[in-house]
């Protein structure tokens, strides 16, 4: 696709409002361009109005437990894709996946996307939300050892003077502002706290820095079809910001932000709308983060936001599979908003820890609290959350409006999560993939049949396109065909539609019927019967098409073999055995379960005998 017909298509996913207020932002963008052109302007001078130099920042605002000492000493980050820290920490604008670095254009002149010739932006903004500015600040406070302060201080004069205001890498989104000023503002708290006193002017600059960021972001904050997880961070650094300052306006605007979203981004059954778990929960933490300043302040916190949280809390409970792992579907770039404990990995443990705290309602067992919940938290209140009784689906449930649905046995042993959700949030549905009515089969909390993930955003669109199309995921397939209309690597045409017909579940049996009606008329009605035991009957029946196929993606963990027309698949003690109307054919696949990261596992390929099929999965322990 050139990128003439790319910037046809999104515009096409714009109303008339929003075109004219990105002809506003182009209008300031080009007065900037006046101001910042020269790449000599660094984010710690005074930049804007002069009057937010007189306001001062304060540690005890920024809603930190000083009185924490469980800690790790961290001080190296976890970078997407397995690169090594040590090797990056100072190559601000590597390119990753090749030797190649990003220049100092402008930043909105910069070319960032699908940049096979540099590498995959996304991997590089890691490095540059500067999680590591606040792990060096912590344990400096944590020990009182200079060490880890003078590292932050030659890491951010390194940085500063190598990324000017608005040129780079580090400057082409707006969330990436936001998440770095984030950081920038829990290690200047560490720092002011702990007395340190700069052999220079650091702690002056990053006190600019934060305010000149923030400044930024109110100025440019997400709309309209990009206003979605997006957004929400860039709301929570305006908060982040106005709290440490006692800005009232910053304040008051990232609330505005967030009321008004919620239920634009999220249905009343708590799923959110980008079809995403990974991306719900890094909104879930952006309300959760804001809700704790307030709190902290003495500010109520609108039982609306309390009420919604809840509900996100239950549907995210019911993806999990066990303390770590959940049915994932969609997106997953291992985004986060604050690590304190250094490549924080059990992302949707933290989030359901936080949430219990923020509403004194508990969704985790506690059993291993993150890092980030110790410097958020005092103990007592820990403590006093951890002993409450434990939320937990005991048995299976349909999120209708949300349109996701998780099937448990009687014995807790299997989970079976299943997709009949559209396809993404907004017109744009950048984080969705085309997976509709796919499911996900765990037992005993291992992946049988998995979401092969995601890998890549900004770079080899081929892989791209692979991880999100249909015959890559646990549905039917027809080649040469897609569910929905690919037009960009976060861009979605004409979509396809789905519909939940009946959902029946009780203490005997699941019945649960779906219909998927693609974007060029293909109507594929799938039936799902459990009998809450280890039986799973799956019926498709698919119109207009003679080519369906249906697919089974084995996680790189699990053996297959073909014996007498059935598959046997097994791993670490588990046995499930697929029956279908026809023999499957096994084909090479491949699976990412972290980001930049993909392995070779293989897919069972069905083909439908006379436009249907009727597939039994019994799950058995060897």
């Amino acid at each position: 696709m050139s990128k003439l017909q790319w910037y046809f298509n999104r515009l096409r996913a714009m109303n008339v409002p929003e075109v004219g207020w990105r002809l506003q932002q182009k209008i300031l963008q080009r007065q900037e361009r006046k101001i910042y052109g020269k790449c000599d302007v660094a984010v710690t001078a005074c930049l804007f109005d002069s009057r937010l130099q007189l306001l001062k920042f304060n540690p005890d605002r920024v809603g930190l437990n000083f009185g924490n000492n469980t800690f790790h000493l961290n001080t190296g980050i976890h970078l997407l894709g397995g690169y090594e820290y040590n090797r990056y920490k100072e190559r601000w604008n590597a390119g990753f996946q090749t030797e190649r670095e990003w220049g100092q254009d402008f930043s909105y002149s910069l070319s960032y996307k699908q940049r096979d010739d540099v590498g995959d932006a996304r991997t590089n903004w890691e490095l540059n939300r500067h999680f590591q500015f606040a792990l060096l600040a912590k344990a400096y406070y944590a020990t009182g050892e200079r060490k880890y302060a003078e590292e932050l201080e030659r890491l951010f004069l390194d940085w500063n003077r190598k990324n000017p205001f608005l040129h780079g890498i580090s400057w082409t989104s707006v969330m990436e502002v936001a998440i770095r000023s984030i950081q920038w503002t829990i290690a200047l708290a560490f720092l002011r706290k702990k007395g340190y006193a700069a052999d220079g002017t650091m702690l002056v600059d990053m006190e600019n820095g934060i305010k000149n960021m923030a400044a930024y972001v109110a100025q440019h904050y997400s709309r309209y079809s990009s206003a979605n997880n997006h957004l929400l961070v860039e709301a929570t650094a305006i908060a982040y910001a106005g709290f440490a300052l006692d800005h009232e306006p910053w304040k008051r605007l990232a609330v505005r932000i967030l009321d008004e979203e919620l239920h634009k981004q999220n249905y009343e059954d708590g799923v959110n709308m980008e079809m995403a778990l990974h991306y719900q929960t890094f909104g879930m933490e952006a309300y959760a983060l804001v809700m704790h300043l307030m709190q902290c302040s003495g500010m109520k916190v609108p039982d609306t936001w309390k009420n919604l949280m809840e509900k996100q809390c239950e549907f995210v409970a019911c993806s999990m599979v066990n303390e770590t792992q959940a049915c994932e579907f969609g997106d997953n770039d291992e985004g986060k908003i604050v690590d304190m404990e250094g490549g924080e990995i059990h992302h949707y443990k933290y989030l359901l820890q936080l949430c219990s705290l923020v509403l004194d309602r508990r969704f985790e067992s506690f059993n291993h609290l993150s890092e980030t919940i110790c410097w958020l938290y005092p103990t007592s209140k820990i403590e006093k959350v951890g002993q409450l009784p434990m939320w937990k689906p005991l048995q299976s449930r349909t999120f209708v409006k949300g349109g996701y649905t998780f099937l448990r046995d009687n014995e807790g042993r299997v989970v079976i999560g299943i997709d009949h959700a559209p396809l993404g949030f907004g017109s744009i549905a950048a984080h969705g993939h085309a997976d509709a009515l796919s499911f996900q089969l765990y037992v005993d909390g291992k992946c049988i049949l998995g979401d092969p993930g995601t890998f890549i955003y900004h770079c080899n669109i081929k892989k791209r396109d692979e991880y999100r199309r249909s015959c890559n995921h646990n549905t039917i397939g027809v080649k040469g065909q897609e569910q929905s209309q690919m037009m960009g690597a976060f861009l979605w045409g004409k979509k396809a539609e789905t519909k939940l017909l009946k959902s029946e579940l009780s203490a005997d049996k699941d019945f649960l019927q779906a219909e998927c009606i693609w974007q060029n008329g293909y109507k594929h009605n799938r039936s799902f019967e459990f009998d809450r035991r280890g039986c799973l009957l799956i019926e498709d029946v698919m119109t207009a098409s003679s080519e369906g196929v249906s697919t089974l993606i084995l996680h790189p963990a699990c053996q297959v073999t073909i014996e007498a027309g059935n598959a046997i698949v097994k791993r670490d003690g588990v046995e499930v055995r697929i029956e279908a109307d026809t023999a499957p054919v096994i084909e090479k696949a491949w699976y990412s379960e972290e980001y930049g990261k993909e392995k070779e596992t293989h897919k069972l390929c069905f083909p439908l005998k006379n436009n249907t099929l009727k597939t039994r999965i019994w799950i058995e322990r060897y």
